[in-house]
Order: C-alpha cells, then structure tokens, then sequence
C-alpha cells in the first residue's frame, strides 16, 4: 500500500501540460457520422488565427488501456477533407497533445481518436490500428521547431455517435492527480464507498470515474421512490489497500415519521440469491486491489405506507477489512406503482427476477398425464417402467404405436432383461445384498425413491426419480469399506434387440445400429451418451459429472466445454461400448480398473429418458401454417399462414433476447394478428443477450454468472464499453446491436421465465420461437409451464443448426436436445443439415418423430418430395422457400387434416414400393388416400405400388390414381396404379388414389 501512495504522489506532483479542464456536462455531445474507418468517438476543436503550425490539447480521460496504439484522424470540418500533416507529440490515457497544419482558417477540425475498421456481417471483426498517413518530411521538421510557440486551437468538446456510445459520466476517468487527491481525504482507508443511483451504472472495474472526485466517497445516499416499487441502487467499492475477501452488506430498516420499510425488503444481488433451481446462493464476492466493483441492491417498497422521508443504513464489510457504514435516505412518493416499475425497463425493478421462482414445481404439462404407482411401476404417457429392489429398470415399456399417432393397448419391451450396476472385482460381478427400498416422495409430476444395497466392500446407495414426462435421473454412490481393487464400475443396459434399431450421438450420425462400437471420453467433443431405439419405443442415455455445468453450445462450445465425469471417465479408462449379442444389444457404461481407499466415495451419475414422449400432433402440423418473417398481417394471411415468427432485428422485436423495448408496438401488432386469425411468437432465448439490455451493467457486476468468460473483441462497442472478458455474439447492423454470449445456467433463467411471463401477460404473444436452447430442462419446464398458464393454445418451436461439427463438438442437435423435447411443439433442423443423407438420418436426425415431434425443413428449402414422407415442409418466405404455401393448398383440397398418418416405417403401410431406395408415406382417409412418394435412388427409376386394397377400403378397378397440379412441386398426371410409375433422382410424387 505504501509503494501505492508513493506511486499516487509522484503522479500527484507532475507538472499541468495546459489549462485544467474539466469534464463537464456541457463539454459532452452527440451527432451522427460514418463509423467505420472514422469510429465513434471526436474532440472538435476550432482555430481562429492562420498559421503553419497548430497545437491541439485534448483531454479525452480515455478508458482504453493503451490509447497510444489506436490511430488517429484529423478532418476539417468544412472541408471533409483529412489532414495528412500532424504528429503525436504525447498520447496517454488522461491526454493527448498534437501538432498539425491547418487548412480552412477560421475553422473547426474533428480528432476522431478511436477509428477503426471492421470486416461486417454477423460476427464483425473490428480493428483498431495506427495511422497510415505520413507527414511531409519538411513540415513536420518545421513543426517540431515551433511547438512551444504554435497557437493552440480552442477545444470546443467532445462527440460520440449517439448517446449508446457516449463515455460520459460513468467512463470518463479521474486522473492520477485527482485520485491522489481523494486518497489524501482518507488515508486510512482500505476501500473507499461510492453511493449511485440507477442512472449512472458502474461501468469500469480499474479506473473510478470523475464523477466520484467531485462526489467524494462515503456519502450518504438520497433518492426517491414510489409506493410498491422495486427500486434498485447500487454502492461501489474501490479496493485502494488491498484485496477484500468475502464481501457482506447487512441491512437495517428503514424508519420514517410512523411507518418502516423492513430490512426483509433488500436483496443485494452480488452476494446471495437463489440460483434456476431455487438453490440458495451465498456468492463470495471478492474485489482485487486497486480495482472497482458494484454492489447492486434492490428494496421492494411496500405498498400504503406513509409518503415522506426513510432513513436507514448499509454496512459492507469483509473478511480482511474493517465494516464502513452509508447512510440511507428514502422520499417516497404518495404515488402507488401497480407493476412494482416494470413498465419502465430502465428503472432496473426486474433484476428482482433473477431469484424469481415462478413455474418451479413438479406440477404437469398438457398433454402430460399424471404417474401412477402400482407396486414397483411406474406408468406416465403412453410407458411404464418397472423397478428392481436396487431402484434400477427391470422393465421399461412403451405403449406408442408403430405410427407415434396414437397410444395403443399392446407394450413393446425396450429392453430384453433389467438394468446392472455392476461392481467386478477379481474377474467377477460382485453379488448384491438389498438391504432396503423406498418411495420418498409420490407427486403427480415426479415419483423419488431410494435404495440401500451393499456389494462385497462396499455400501452402496441408490437415489432416483421419474417425471411425467418420461424423464429419470440416477444418483448412485459407492463408499468403499476397505481399500479395495476393482476391475470395472460399470452400468449394463441389455436392449431388446427389435428396438435396438437406430441410434444417434457418441459421434455418429443417426443412423442403423452397427453390430459392435466402442466410444471414449473427449473433452473436445461435447458428446455425453446415445439414443437408441425405434420409432416408437427407445431410451436416451446421458453420464455426468456431479459438478456438471451445461456447456456452450452454437460456435462456442470449446470456450465452454463439457466437464468430463470423472467417476465415468476414470483418467480415460471409461467409455461406452455396443455389442451385438444374438438379435439383442449390450450397452456397457464402463470406468475401468481403479484402487479405493477405505472411507473413499464415488458418485457415478446418468440420465434417461423412454421416448416417445408424446403421440405426434398431425393436426397440429397440417394447420399450423408458419411464416417466418416480419410482415403485415394482411399479407400474411393472403399466403395461407396463420402462426408469424417474429426475429429479433425486426421494428417490433430489434434487439436480440431482450423483446422489452417496444412493448406497445409489439401489442398492436399482435392484436391485429389476434383479430385476423393469427398467431404470433416472438425470438427469445437465452444464448447471449443484447448490449442495449438496460441490465447489462448490473449482470457484468456478478462475474461469470450471467456472462461467459471470453478474449473479447468483436463489434466496437463491445470492444471500447466492455474492454475485456467476454464473448462477442451476433450482431445485427440496422439497429447495431451487439450481443454477447450467456454461460451455460444461471439465475439469468428466473429472469428469462419472469419476462416470457411478462410478454404473456402485457403483449399476449402466442408461444416462443427459440434459436438453439442454451437452458437446462428445468428452464424448459418452466417456460410451458408459464405459456400454457397465460396462452389459450401456446406454441415453441426449436430451431437449431446442425451442431455435428467442430466448433460445436460434434453433437448430433436430436441429442443435444432431447432432454427439452417433451415441452416443444415443432423442430426446424436446420442450416447445414444433410437432405441428401439416407432416410434413416432424416428419420432420426430431422424429422422428430421417434421423439413425439414433427418438424419442418430449412437448408436450401430441404427437399420437398422427401419431406412429405414425414409430414415436413420448409418454412415460407425464409431464404426464398416459396413451395410451402403450394403444398399447403393441395393438403386442404385433400383435406389431410382428417387424415391418418402412416408412414413408411410403420408395419401397417398401406401402399409401399418394389424398390427399397424408393419410400412411400400414406395419409388415409375413408375412400382417398394421398400417397407421398420419395426417391434415394442413385438415378431415375420406375416402381410398382404394392397397395393393400382391402386395408385402404378400396378397390383397383374404381379407382382413380393422379398426381394434382402443385407449383413448384408436380404437374399434374394421371397414372394406372397397376402399372409403373418413374421417378426423377432425389424426387418424388404426391398422389392422390380415390
């Protein structure tokens, strides 16, 4: 601390280059220009008398950490025309002094002193770099003679490019000078308090900003406030002594003339909370020295009480430091706030969401029916699953029928025999001894139980649970007795083998289960388990780690990676290995050798999931019309759509995962959908997050909670605002909204279900369109929850690029999110999904239909022919995809609505073809089926229909077989359904028999 002081005293005593100026508010302002190349930041300056040589001083108080490597450009104003001769003379971050030839005299110059160039688009690389310009040489040498008598031109101010770009108050710094100064008020004192309000955020963590040289520290805090309102303040705290460990603030009431605002009511948000599980959280909040953080503190005023003044006090102390006391003073208004201040996002009332609860319980969902325990089964929608005295499956069914349309009467056995948790030890499984077995909670939404078993050395405990939806999660603990030498910990899964039919993820495609695979751990992959089964009946597998945190996914997988479960791993013994057996298939989950320590514990944790999880909607999928774009609504009717998907970037939704800040024009919008038949959902999820987002500062303060950690870059503002320790996201130009990356789970999920509810609530929007998931499946949970509550018949649809790549850790996207599928109604799979794959990757890979979902199709338009085998069209008006609103057409002039979807990989298909590349989906009505015809044949080929007349009610010699006219799609033809019928390579028919 001593050589700190040293350093400020020093600094303290250096001489003043100029005149002192200070950075008042009349000193700041805006104006518009063109940003790259000049940037978003000018001093203007003016210069009144002739002269070769000018000096300009500029106190800019910059941010920047090293402003001396960031160019420089000189304009004449009236001119427009850039000024090649000028020189630095000194450049830092309080000041810089120039030297240039002037041009127009009497006139103005603009200093633009953070140009950059940037190279566009969605992740716009931006660089700041040095000037290119080279004086001449005889001016400068001229120039250099003449410093101290050159006339100084007249600062006039400074600019930025909007208000949004503007430093000013809270990042324009205090000088070394001045921060001596306010040392010397207090000089002993390890951290020194700022009180703000939430107008002037704390933006800069090393520098403090001026404003708080001419504020002082330790003074106390006036503001005032509304009745009911959730007002939000905050208090900085510099470090200037040392480290402070283990932040506290405490509270007390607040007393005014006859009533109290209770010390219940105030929430600092930087040191507890309740996490997206409803976890309590006591954050340890460390500030490093010499540096700056805030402490966001929120006080729910209550409604009625007596307006007038409140006094109180705020203590923050720490482990290492002595506690400081802020004196608290309230006015509170007479004027009562019905929302708490939520209308207006910019009173920062809704980070009182961030520790919401709304939708968190283990109620069900539509169309989720309750468990139902008879004995040691379990039965929820459409399967059932048996338990073993140990907790495990002994018999896990599924009631779906081939065509995942309905729930029939006859199960299909996944797998052949029980699940094994297996213990080997000198070659051999250890026998087991169940010493007891409980249900410890039985609710309509999740069943709990737990065992106690012991094998050889070892107690063993078994906890577990099943949800409506199908969903089960193991938490098995081993304790060893003795130090003991085992050859494998494994987890045995024996599958029926007519179910062991497809299978995706362990980095493979879907595809058909080959006869023997084995699959390792890899941190570069974000690949954790399998799905495998048919199409109606299989079970979806996933291993973690007991400190699991769900990784980044879309492009930023390795900056978050999946944490290997250890317990599984086993310093890279573990993995997981397929072997065919007969027709049956042994799925083995195994660690490898390890030697225990007596006393020692391992927590070996998985999850599965019995799908299908729901019947397919057809209904849903033949009359929900989606388009995807921001237009009028009358327009969108002539089309033949009724659901919108509004993206983010548009007028009425322009900043992405932040759908707050046009709130009345969204609602009119809506409403004239609402009253035209329609339908509107709105982009909004939680990957990254909007830089206009008003709590953003307020987030930035809780480290890596809410934000990834990352190299930064990316657009300017991102690079001069933030600085540092974040990852760069979209980017939208028109409304120059630069978002950054979320981490995986945080209490940014209570705020994001609090504000789905808000927009149902307020605005009446219909569902969500969600651009890749980045929550867990509690989140999920909750937001159907929240849209089924507030929306008479909600809609989510999932959109996701195909995330089988490098960047994203070569997931398949169907596993990546099945855990959330019970709670969507439609997948949109996606840029660079493969339409020319075989039929099995469609099935498994695209279609959602093993999973209880339909989907529709979007790289280059997908393929129209192979889409109609499983209900898909592409998405009107998205990338020039116009086929749909044809496709639509020739469905309501069948009339599929009233169909029965069979598709081709039902055993009770109607119509198939004598060519196994060549596949045939049917939607039967009484007396007239509509037959969808696809090709993988290699070249154009003829095919027979093999047709089960009596199955179809029909007879050949009455019927009719043509393919109606449909634009883009067919002409229309009339054929003999006893005779051949060609199809085109990669193509297909949509035919009519009657």
């Amino acid at each position: 601390m001593k050589k700190f002081f040293l350093f400020l005293a020093i600094c303290f005593s250096l001489p003043t280059v100029a005149q002192e100026i200070k950075p008042d508010e009349s000193l700041y302002g805006t104006a518009f220009w063109e940003a790259d190349t000049l940037g978003n930041h000018r001093a203007i300056v003016r210069l009144d008398s002739p002269t070769e040589t000018a000096k300009i001083y500029l106190p800019w108080r910059r941010r920047d950490k090293d402003p001396e490597q960031k160019g420089l450009i000189i304009v004449d104003a009236q001119t427009g025309k850039q000024i090649v001769n000028f020189y630095r003379k000194e450049v830092n971050r309080e000041f810089g002094i120039l030297f240039f030839q002037p041009q127009t005299v009497p006139g103005n110059y603009y200093i633009y002193y953070l140009p950059y160039h940037s190279s566009g688009g969605p992740y716009p690389k931006v660089f700041y770099t040095r000037e290119q310009t080279i004086p001449d040489v005889r001016w400068l040498a001229q120039a250099q003679t003449q410093e101290t008598t050159a006339p100084e031109a007249s600062l006039i101010g400074f600019q930025s490019r909007g208000s949004f770009n503007s430093f000013y108050p809270m990042e324009i710094i205090a000088t070394a000078k001045e921060k001596a100064a306010l040392l010397q008020d207090h000089p002993d004192k390890k951290y020194l308090l700022f009180a703000e309000d939430r107008l002037h955020p704390i933006k800069m963590f090393q520098d403090i900003p001026y404003r708080w040289v001419t504020k002082g520290a330790g003074h106390p805090f006036f503001a005032e406030a509304d009745q009911n309102e959730y007002f939000v303040f905050q208090i900085g705290l510099w470090a200037v002594g040392e480290d402070i460990k283990n932040i506290k603030v405490e509270f007390n009431d607040l007393a005014g003339t006859k009533d109290t605002i209770p010390l219940s009511a105030f929430t600092c948000f930087n040191t507890a909370g309740k996490d997206w599980l409803q976890r309590p959280m006591q954050i340890a909040y460390h500030i490093p020295q010499h540096q700056i953080r805030p402490l966001w503190i929120g006080i729910q005023i209550p409604a009625g009480i007596q307006m007038g003044l409140y006094k109180g006090e705020v203590t923050v102390s720490g482990d290492n430091v002595e506690p400081q006391t802020l004196d608290l003073n309230l006015s509170i208004s007479d004027r009562i706030l019905t929302d708490k201040g939520d209308s207006d996002i910019y009173r920062l009332s809704r980070l009182r969401w961030l520790n919401s609860d709304i939708a968190f319980d283990d109620d069900i969902v539509k169309p989720f029916t309750p468990l139902s325990l008879s004995g040691n089964t379990i039965a929820c929608l459409g399967r059932s699953v048996s338990l073993n005295s140990f907790g495990l499956p002994a018999s896990i069914q599924s009631y779906f029928t081939d065509e995942v349309t309905e729930i029939g009467e006859s199960p299909t056995e996944i797998i052949q025999a029980p699940f094994r948790f297996v213990i080997e030890q000198n070659k051999k499984n250890l026998p087991w001894e169940n010493k007891s077995f409980q249900f410890t909670q039985k609710e309509k939404g999740k069943i709990s139980w737990e065992s106690i078993n012991k094998a050889g050395n070892f107690d063993v405990r078994c906890e577990a649970s099943m949800e409506f939806d199908g969903f089960m999660e193991y938490k098995i603990t081993l304790k060893a007795l003795a130090n003991t030498a085992v050859n494998d910990i494994r987890l045995e899964i024996p599958m029926n083998g007519s179910v062991a039919t497809y299978w995706l993820g362990m980095g493979e495609k879907g595809s058909r289960i080959p006869k023997e695979y084995n699959w390792k751990w890899n941190i570069q992959k974000n690949q954790e388990g399998f799905w495998i089964g048919t199409v109606n009946a299989g079970l979806h597998c996933v291993f973690r780690d007991e400190n699991y945190v769900r990784p980044l996914n879309t492009n930023f997988y390795h900056s978050k990676p999946l944490i290997i479960p250890e317990c599984w791993n086993n310093k890279g013994k573990g993995g997981i290995k397929f072997s065919r057996k007969g027709k049956d298939m042994l799925i083995k989950t195994y660690s490898g050798s390890r030697t225990l320590k007596a006393g020692e514990e391992l927590t070996f944790i998985f999850k599965t999931s019995v799908t299908p999880f729901k019947p397919i909607d057809t209904e849903k999928q033949w009359t929900d019309r989606y388009l995807h774009s921001y237009e009028p609504i009358d327009n969108v009717v002539a089309q033949g759509a009724n659901t919108i998907n509004i993206h983010h970037g548009t007028p009425i939704n322009p900043h992405i995962n932040y759908p707050f800040f046009r709130p009345d024009f969204m609602k009119a919008y809506i409403d004239e959908a609402h009253s035209k038949g329609c339908k509107v959902k709105i982009y909004y999820t939680v990957r990254e997050l909007a830089n206009r987002a008003p709590e953003l500062w307020a987030l930035r303060s809780l480290g890596h909670e809410i934000f990834s950690a990352g190299k930064g870059n990316g657009f300017s503002w991102l690079q001069e605002h933030l600085e540092e320790d974040y990852i760069a996201a979209w980017f939208v130009e028109k409304y120059t909204d630069a978002a950054i990356v979320n981490s995986g789970v945080s209490r940014w999920h209570n705020f994001y279900v609090e504000g789905l509810n808000w927009l149902v609530q307020n605005i009446g929007i219909d569902g969500l369109y969600i651009d890749d998931l980045a929550f867990d499946r509690t989140t999920m949970k909750r937001i159907r929850k929240v849209l089924n509550a507030g929306c008479s018949a909600p809609r989510i649809d999932l959109h996701s690029a195909n995330q089988f790549n490098e960047k994203d850790g070569y997931i398949n996207s169907a596993c990546l999110y099945m855990e959330h599928m019970p709670y969507l109604d439609r997948l949109w799979l996606g840029e660079y999904f493969d339409y020319n794959a075989g039929p099995d990757y469609w099935l498994t890979e695209v279609s959602g239909i093993p999973y209880g979902l339909m989907g529709e199709m979007l790289q280059d338009c997908g393929n129209p022919w192979r889409g109609m085998l499983y209900g898909m069209t592409s998405r009107l008006h998205w990338e020039g995809c116009e086929v749909a609103q044809y496709l639509w057409k020739a469905w309501d002039e069948f009339g599929i609505k009233d169909s029965r979807m069979i598709g081709y990989w039902s055993s009770h298909t109607p119509v198939k073809t004598n060519h196994k590349d060549v596949l045939t989906t049917c939607y039967v009505r009484k007396a007239k089926t509509l037959i969808a015809i696809a090709s993988w044949a290699e070249k154009d080929t003829t095919v027979n229909l093999d047709i089960d007349w009596d199955q179809l009610g029909l007879s050949p010699e009455k019927v009719r077989l043509y393919a109606p006219e449909i634009p883009l799609f067919q002409e229309a033809k009339e054929f003999d359904p006893l005779q051949p019928i060609k199809i085109e390579k990669g193509k297909g028919y949509l035919l009519i028999l009657e």
